[in-house]
Formats: structure tokens, sequence, C-alpha cells
């Protein structure tokens, strides 16, 4: 089924119908869900502008008359409701963007819940891998490190980068979308590139892990995580490793430091944290969850992790309590459901 419905002035075809509307565009959601993300951030205001795209879709499609595919015609729209979305909540943030040094793992903890923070999003909700969408929208593109350097550039320059790096559209179609000059269009892509060069890490000498060691990794984390095994859970993390947890605003630097927050901050004991395997952001993760004392384990945290051949090198640990719903987590496990879900994991 194409995505194009020819123009009915030029050929004289009927007018788009309801049944259109759903058979074009609802396989469409999921890349369109990425893009906002992209856009924004968080997983929650994604679903929010995905929801008005659609209905601002809905409305017009009487009047759509082809000229372009259903699928570009839609981008446009997504891509309007988040510059409009962002005016209002600003860029989202991760701690490690904040401009402080790394903190002092022994100190004081300090939360912000008034900072927008960066969110992750469930793999569930984007493209799947058999889609054909997913050759241009794939999951490495919302790989959290990218998603929290975006952030960091103008609203309108982040669009006209994603448009182009991501969606592979010409510098014209972004123009047209934008309704800026090819000229202003190139210009800010230039500036664009020039900002990210400055704000991501370069990933060239990073050696993925092949599939059977990163599974070796990821269970000797878990088992350490929920043993509090600290001198294991060191020897996990690469050298230059970040662990980062909003809505506290430090974020610390190093094995040792990572360590030391877990020993002293971390409010469980050994056998008193138990995880959940979850997949977000195109990353292994896990939702965690501590001894609650009354039979239950009740959500804590939300982890999102970076691994690479030499260990884990990036911790996103989000304490939005409301994430885990939205990776089809409850918020209490009795025992016995805790030991179904991971026996499905």
């Amino acid at each position: 089924m194409t995505n194009v419905i020819p123009d009915r002035a030029s050929h004289g075809v009927r007018q788009p119908s309801e049944d259109d509307f759903g058979t074009l565009f609802a396989p469409l959601r999921p890349e369109i869900m990425a893009h906002c993300y992209r856009m924004l951030g968080s997983a929650h205001d994604a679903d929010d502008a995905v929801q008005e795209t659609y209905l601002r879709a809905w409305r017009a499609f009487s009047d759509f008359e082809g000229r372009s595919s259903v699928r570009t015609w839609l981008y446009r729209i997504a891509t309007n409701v988040c510059l409009t979305a962002i005016e209002v909540r600003g860029r989202r943030a991760m701690p490690s963007g904040l401009g402080q040094e790394p903190s002092d793992p022994r100190g004081t903890l300090e939360q912000r819940h008034e900072i927008p923070w960066l969110e992750p999003i469930p793999d569930a909700w984007m493209p799947r891998d058999d889609d054909p969408a997913a050759v241009t929208t794939g999951r490495s593109s919302v790989r959290l490190a990218l998603i929290a350097a975006l952030q960091h550039l103008p609203p309108r320059q982040r669009a006209a980068l994603l448009m182009k790096e991501v969606l592979q559209w010409q510098s014209s179609e972004i123009a047209d979308a934008l309704g800026a000059s090819t000229a202003s269009v190139n210009s800010s892509l230039q500036r664009a590139r020039a900002q990210l060069d400055k704000i991501s890490p370069r990933e060239d000498d990073i050696t993925e892990p092949a599939e059977s060691d990163k599974r070796v990794l990821l269970d000797r984390f878990a088992s350490a995580l929920e043993s509090k095994n600290i001198p294991e859970i060191v020897q996990l993390f690469t050298s230059d490793a970040v662990w980062e947890m909003p809505p506290f605003i430090g974020w610390y630097r190093g094995p040792a430091d990572i360590g030391a927050l877990i020993d002293t901050q971390c409010p469980a004991g050994p056998g008193e944290l138990a995880v959940v395997p979850i997949s977000g952001n195109g990353q292994p993760g896990f939702g965690v969850y501590i001894w609650s004392g009354g039979g239950l384990w009740e959500a804590f945290q939300l982890q999102v992790l970076d691994v690479s051949a030499q260990g884990i090198r990036h911790a996103a640990v989000f304490f939005d309590l409301e994430l885990f719903r939205a990776f089809g987590l409850s918020h209490t496990l009795s025992v016995h459901e805790l030991a179904e879900l991971r026996s499905r994991a």
C-alpha cells in the first residue's frame, strides 16, 4: 500500500476518505513517535505531540491534495507541533549537561523537580526491526547520548538536522517544511553539526560487544547490583564511565566514584534490590525494584545503560516512577509476580 494519494485536482481522483486516513496513517505512528521524541527528549511529551499531530492531520485531511506523500505531510505537521511544544516547555536536560563539575559521591544529594529532565523511551514504542521505516529511523537515532546532545541545539536547527541526517530529506524539502530558504537551511545545518561535534562524544574508537558478551556483562551487573557487591560493580564500568540520575542534579565519573555512590547513598542493602530487564532508546537496561518489607517489591529506579566491549560506559538512572508504566512494568510486584516476570524476560 502506497502512502501517496494522487492529486485529485490534477487527476480527478476521489476525495480521501476516513478509511484512507486509518489505512495510510496508522502504520506511520511509530516513526512519527520516534521523530517527536528526538525533537522533544521526552516519551510523554512525544506521545502528546503524536496525538496532536494526528488530530491536526485528521482535521486537514479533506484538504490534502497529494502533492507530497502522506509521510512527508505528516512529518511536517509533527515538526511544527514539536516546535510549538518546545516554545512552551523548553529543552530537556541531563545532570551532566547542566554545566557543573562531577559531584562528590558521598555528598548530599540534591533533587530539582522543576527542571524538565530528559526521559528514556521504550523500544516497544519505536518502529520494529522488520519495519522498512527502521532503516532510516532506527533505534541508533534515539540513543540517549544523541538525544541529550540534540537538546543543546536551537529548536529549528534541531528540526533541520533531524530531517537531513535521519529522514534524508533534501535541503529544499526542509526549507519548505520550515518556511525558510534553502540557503538558511544549509547554514543552519552547518552550525548544528559544528555544535554537535563539540557536545557529542566521539564514537570512532568504541567497540560494540558481541551479543553474548553483552548478555554476560549485563547478567554480572544485575547480580552485583542485587547483592550490592561494590567491588564487582566497580569492575564492570569503564575508566571514564558516567552515572547520572535525574531528578538529582549531581553526576559521577569513574568506577570508584560510582561504586562509592551506590555503597553510601543507595538505601537498599544486599538482597533488597531486584532487577527486571528492559530495553529503551535502542539500549539495554533494568527496571529496579526495592524490597518494601511488607511482602512486595516496589518500583525504585529505571536504568538505561550504554555498554561497550570494555564495560558499561554510561548509566542513566531515572527516578520518575511513571516511566515504569511506559515500559510495561507495575509499580509493585509480589514475589511470585517478580519471578514470573523474570522468567519471561
